[in-house]
């Protein structure tokens, strides 16, 4: 079985990237399909195979393809697949655009439907991350927003299944695409975060997040700076600045460039996660469980997926200062056994969602 994988572009590490490690372990010699890659912003990718489109000689846009929106698709559409007998498109955005011939399977693991089209769109427009050209950005997508919603729901037919990561995107591309998926959990690495007996709960609560508008990381500083409570922030994004002048003394802001290691023991050590926004599944949720720690989460998205209440975390249900604070004020570290966090984290281990995954394939190709 000839196989390539598609994926938005290879810039950043994040949940994803894991799926696309993850994917490499079952199909090693598969290359590797995106719109734009910096080797020095996803050094993880060196074991692929890469094949960047055409938009990959503009360095610029190598870190700066929201604002091409309307050129992304063609570079997925100049992509040739004619040797491949299955297609995996990992998108959250236009990787779905590919086009293949009738013979060959394009399978799409949906991470969500484009973000900025459809559930992210007023974030993305009160926050396009574009810096100074954020206006003209707002501009684009208040005048093209139709146009370019109609073009994303056209391409979301050109997979011949889905896969969504979660219940919540599954839902998603039924309301925005009009699609059936199957769901597949995200694998989490339950060998790397794992209890360690010598850890101890130390004073502080964590978020590891990327720094973007929708994670909504800054109602959560508030909510902190309104308690003096100490809160550790780890993550790079377009809104690092803004953040850093938010937090007051009692918050630390950390980059997200550690190892897995170093992250686990952040995990290991932190009275609970705090998880303000609503995620398409959300990996720090499990990681932080695997690693025998509580999730304080805004009841929605993913997070009512991974998260058990009462035993493995807390629900609060609005996403503002005054809720998480509550929550917070009331919230008791020692009552959420490490035993039950990692058991539940068992579920999204990466050898199930390999195993789901290939097996997933295998029974699609024999029914084709």
């Amino acid at each position: 079985m000839r196989l390539a994988i598609v994926y938005d572009r290879v810039n950043k590490f994040g949940g994803a990237e894991r799926v696309l490690l993850a994917l490499h372990e079952l199909w090693p010699n598969a290359p590797l399909f995106t719109a734009v890659y910096s080797s020095a912003k996803a050094q993880w990718s060196n074991i692929f195979k890469i094949n960047p489109s055409f938009l990959n000689s503009f360095s610029f846009f190598q870190n700066r393809h929201e604002i091409l929106p309307f050129l992304t698709p063609f570079a997925f559409e100049s992509f040739d697949f004619n040797d491949y007998d299955v297609v995996l498109s990992i998108t959250s955005a236009e990787a779905k655009f590919i086009i293949t011939k009738p013979e060959t399977l394009h399978i799409c693991y949906c991470l969500t439907p484009t973000r900025y089209y459809w559930s992210g769109y007023d974030d993305y427009l009160n926050q396009p991350g574009v810096g100074i050209l954020n206006p003209i950005a707002r501009l684009f997508m208040k005048s093209f927003v139709t146009q370019l919603r109609n073009q994303d729901f056209i391409a979301a037919q050109r997979p011949d299944v889905y896969i969504a990561i979660s219940s919540t995107v599954a839902n998603r591309i039924s309301r925005y695409y009009k699609r059936k998926a199957f769901v597949i959990y995200p694998p989490v690495d339950i060998d790397i975060f794992n209890l360690n007996p010598l850890s101890t709960t130390l004073d502080y609560y964590l978020i590891v997040a990327r720094l973007v508008p929708y994670k909504k990381i800054e109602y959560a500083i508030s909510a902190f700076n309104k308690l003096g409570w100490k809160l550790k922030v780890i993550g790079n994004g377009l809104e690092e600045t803004r953040l850093r002048n938010l937090a007051k003394s009692n918050i630390e802001l950390i980059s997200g460039d550690l190892t897995d290691k170093e992250l686990g023991c952040y995990y290991q050590n932190c009275k609970a996660l705090i998880f303000p926004g609503e995620e398409d599944f959300g990996l720090t949720a499990v990681e932080v469980q695997s690693c025998g720690r509580p999730v304080i989460a805004f009841r929605a998205g993913g997070a009512c997926e991974s998260v058990v209440s009462g035993v493995t975390g807390e629900f609060y249900d609005e996403p503002t200062v005054d809720a998480l604070t509550d929550i917070l004020k009331s919230f008791n570290c020692h009552q959420y056994l490490p035993i039950n966090c990692r058991k539940n984290s068992k579920r999204f281990s990466k050898e199930i969602f390999k195993t789901k995954f290939k097996t997933f394939i295998e029974n699609y190709i024999s029914l084709k």
